[in-house]
């Protein structure tokens, strides 16, 4: 086996593991935040940023990619790098992700093939308001304080049918999301205040990546084990089968004041 042969097998191989790790979805989701973040340096100094956050929520943790802090409320954003089309609203439990690819075949005469790509995620408000309550925990002391849950699609997604109540947006509406809120709700000490003490809950330099995971993983083994026995993994009620305007689906016995479904 000649030398020049063993150089460009390492490359290739370099170049395969170089295209998997860079098209990783933990990578794919790096470079969305620093997308989203290198936007909200548009925003004035009236404005603090935090990227990457995480906070204790009692049997875990929970990851914020940005917490914007400014005397007109709190903004919880969520990240999304996604493309292609997305579909949801605010009580599935996942959303779709629906990416059509042509390829054109040079035979002759050439052939046009379309591949459609399904995909499930789960559903990012549901994320993005997990946030704000565990934001919310953290400033009691500032009950009358909005903190607005933001998901933002930073990437060639086109919410085709998206239905909510809440700011699900692309990555250029932002910027002017944010400053929509325009009733001051702290002075510049208060302002402060808030900002020490979410410095303070964040546990970031003590958590790491994979500690954080393993965190998600083992409440999602906790969910399915409810769910598998029939029991509402939000709050212990019991899963009833029902029919809505979206199909057969599973609803808590506590509603309305529990509002749990999931999709038969």
């Amino acid at each position: 086996m000649s030398f020049q042969f063993v150089i460009a097998l390492l490359s290739i191989v370099t170049l395969i593991v170089y295209g998997w790790w860079y098209n990783s979805p933990r990578q794919k989701g790096k470079r969305g935040e620093e997308k989203v973040y290198k936007i909200l340096l548009e925003l004035s100094d009236d404005y603090h940023i935090f990227n990457d956050v995480i906070l204790d929520v009692g049997k875990g943790t929970t990851q914020v990619d940005h917490i914007v802090v400014s005397k007109y409320g709190v903004f919880a954003i969520e990240t999304k790098n996604y493309r292609g089309e997305i579909y949801g609203n605010d009580d599935q439990e996942y959303w779709k992700q629906i990416i059509v690819t042509e390829v054109t075949y040079r035979r002759n005469p050439f052939k046009t093939y379309t591949y459609v790509t399904k995909n499930q995620f789960y559903n990012p408000v549901k994320q993005s308001l997990a946030h704000m309550y565990a934001i919310k925990q953290k400033l009691k002391d500032w009950s009358w304080l909005p903190v607005v849950p933001i998901v933002v699609f930073c990437g060639n997604a086109y919410l085709k049918k998206v239905e909510t109540k809440y700011h699900v947006i692309y990555d250029d509406e932002l910027i002017d999301t944010i400053q929509n809120y325009k009733t001051a709700r702290l002075s510049d000490s208060d302002v402060q205040e808030v900002i020490n003490k979410l410095a303070l809950h964040n546990m970031r330099e003590v958590i790491d990546d994979d500690s954080h995971v393993f965190n998600i993983r083992a409440k999602e083994r906790e969910k399915e084990e409810k769910l598998s026995m029939g029991i509402c993994p939000r709050c212990g009620g019991d899963l009833v089968l029902r029919t809505g305007k979206y199909g057969i689906f599973y609803g808590c016995s506590n509603y309305p004041n529990c509002k749990y479904t999931i999709q038969e």
